[in-house]
């Protein structure tokens, strides 16, 4: 509750605005059956035609009345609750982009998706039903209580009960409750995980024919979110029905105690009948509330946990800035992920100097990628250090280190929108200038500076990734859909390649990404980095043996550790682990 109070504080001016229009229209609800009680008792009683219209007249304007302060109760209240939803979304999704890869995989990214829609929606209908119902249910209880016992004094002990019984009914909702719906939204986690898992790989399923098998998956985490829901709103039922039972029975009560009533004060018992009515809303509205309360508290702790969550990488106190040419050198580093029985990486010794081409071989699993992803500071080293011209990378300044360092990853990762607008992420966002502020839904080449397009069409040209992009009908405009869905994979990874490119970095780290490419194709590519202007040092990952032959040097890994560094006639002389691969893909040697 403390984070919905913490936002509701930053519009207090709004709520106390809209809690003054609620305020008023239950005023406003309250006076009416005391106004039809004065019709019955001194109208109708005594046929006195002008009381019955000044009265009813009164009413009508207390009518008009409540319904102006409802609908301005109404427009701020989804005005709060609406910017409130906008705010917790942004907040959520800047601190995840401050966590670092393990927090995420820890927190898990269909869990995170969940929390920023779902869990955001419940809080909003709950600040919604706040400044709409919550604060109104309890004025119009109490008001009705006092008008009763004002109206019929001897109801008072009868309406004591009747609002202990439903108030001890809905601290058991909370209790029963609050638990049944934390469940809910774990098993939404895992419906929003399994649906994420098929669309994803739909093409696979689709491949092998596994229709079937992900149908019965999505049916049991279906089955079991029905099942929670189920659980959880048999629960709240019971309870609304109960509280619906005890004020109909007080009601019942009132009646039979009130069946000696005065033929002169039948007025004032419809007054309190009326009253007692209200009193039902009341307690209704208040039990629907603490329903949305109890989803609302069991999503905030979920949305807690994400704002709260601190990045498991530490930044430097003081970080530094060297100028970063592309000396890397790796100084008995281990590396477990997070839960992991064993290292991904153990005791890897190895050094590259600036401009060279250190190639990357090992089986799968070998750790090869998670190698790669320690400089960058994805992840940091369990034990060692590695150094990045001189300088440990913990101790780097995190923005520099990573504009100077650029990755194109294993899979091609695309985004929705124009080629020209993929590519330039490549420019650093300094540099990425525009002859007007670009909108994302029309950017085109056009908006780029020369100097900066004299870059993309280098880095595309060396990625090979030119002579298609000037085939299609809109050339750099073309509009690629989600994750380039419209490109075959060579293509995306020659985008990704020339997006790599154009940053102009000084580590450049090909993680298999040229594995879609054909034979020809990739020797282009390869020669080709040698014609960038500020020779880069480059860290080739591959399973082709022909590929990383071509490197100064090669580190093979199995099982995360180093099996040999060397070039590849000393590798092929030393190392048991290279030349079993080399033998496996180009033959015995001679």
């Amino acid at each position: 509750m403390k984070l919905i109070l913490s936002y509701l504080k930053r519009h207090i001016v709004i709520f106390c605005i809209s809690t003054a229009f609620l305020t008023l229209e239950a005023v406003a609800d309250l006076m009416q059956p005391t106004y039809m009680s004065y019709i019955v008792d001194e109208g109708v009683a005594n046929a006195d035609v002008s009381r019955i219209l000044g009265y009813g007249g009164i009413m009508l304007g207390i009518a008009l009345f409540g319904a102006l302060c409802a609908i301005m109760r109404n427009h701020f209240a989804s005005r709060t609750s609406q910017t409130i939803g906008k705010e917790i979304r942004h907040d959520i999704y800047h601190n995840v982009q401050q966590l670092s890869l393990e927090n995420i995989d820890r927190l898990q990214p269909a869990s995170i998706i969940t929390r920023i829609t779902n869990d955001v929606t419940q809080i909003q209908d709950f600040i919604n039903s706040i400044m709409r119902i919550m604060i109104k249910a309890p004025i119009t209880g109490i008001g009705a209580v006092v008008l009763i016992i004002i109206q019929t004094p001897k109801q008072a002990p009868i309406m004591i009960v009747i609002i202990l019984v439903a108030v001890l009914l809905i601290i058991a909702n909370i209790l029963v409750g609050y638990p049944r719906f934390g469940k809910v939204q774990k098993k939404l986690d895992k419906l929003n995980g399994v649906s994420r898992e098929f669309l994803s790989s739909v093409r696979v399923v689709k491949a092998f024919r596994a229709e079937d098998k992900e149908t019965e998956k999505f049916d049991d985490a279906s089955d079991a979110l029905a099942a929670a829901n189920t659980s959880a709103l048999r629960a709240m039922a019971m309870f609304a029905t109960l509280i619906n039972l005890t004020v109909n029975f007080g009601i019942v009560l009132l009646l039979f105690i009130s069946k000696d009533q005065n033929a002169s004060d039948i007025g004032r018992l419809m007054a309190s009948v009326n009253y007692m009515g209200q009193v039902l809303f009341a307690l209704a509205f208040i039990s629907n509330v603490i329903n949305n309360a109890v989803r609302a508290l069991a999503s905030s702790e979920r949305i807690k946990e994400v704002l709260d969550e601190k990045p498991t990488q530490k930044k430097a106190v003081n970080p530094k800035h060297p100028e970063i040419k592309g000396n890397i050198e790796f100084k008995n580093v281990s590396f477990a992920y997070a839960g992991a029985s064993r290292d991904a990486l153990h005791n890897i010794s190895f050094s590259a100097s600036p401009g060279e081409t250190i190639g990357i071989i090992g089986p799968t699993g070998s750790g090869k990628s998670s190698l790669v992803n320690l400089i960058p500071r994805f992840y940091d080293v369990t034990e060692g250090e590695i150094l990045v011209d001189g300088e440990n990378v913990n101790e780097i300044d995190e923005e520099l280190l990573r504009s100077r360092v650029a990755l194109v990853a294993q899979k091609a990762l695309l985004f929705s929108g124009t080629i020209i607008e993929n590519l330039s992420w490549g420019l650093d966002n300094k540099e990425k200038n525009t002859d007007e502020k670009a909108d994302n839904s029309n950017f085109s080449a056009s908006q780029i500076q020369e100097e900066d397009k004299q870059r993309i069409y280098k880095a595309t040209r060396i990625a090979c990734a030119d002579d298609f992009i000037e085939k299609t009908k809109d050339g750099y405009d073309t509009l690629l859909g989600q994750g380039g869905v419209n490109l075959s994979g060579g293509q995306k990874q020659r985008l990704s390649l020339a997006r790599a490119l154009i940053r102009e970095p000084g580590i450049l780290i090909l993680d298999d990404c040229t594995s879609a490419l054909d034979a020809n194709t990739e020797s282009k590519v390869l020669k080709g980095l040698n014609e960038m202007d500020t020779k880069a040092t480059v860290l080739l990952i591959s399973q082709r043996i022909s590929t990383v032959m071509r490197a100064d040097k090669i580190l093979c890994l199995n099982n995360g550790e180093v099996q040999g560094f060397g070039t590849h006639s000393e590798l092929l002389a030393n190392c048991q682990t290279y030349r079993e691969i080399y033998e496996s893909q180009i033959g015995k040697i001679a």
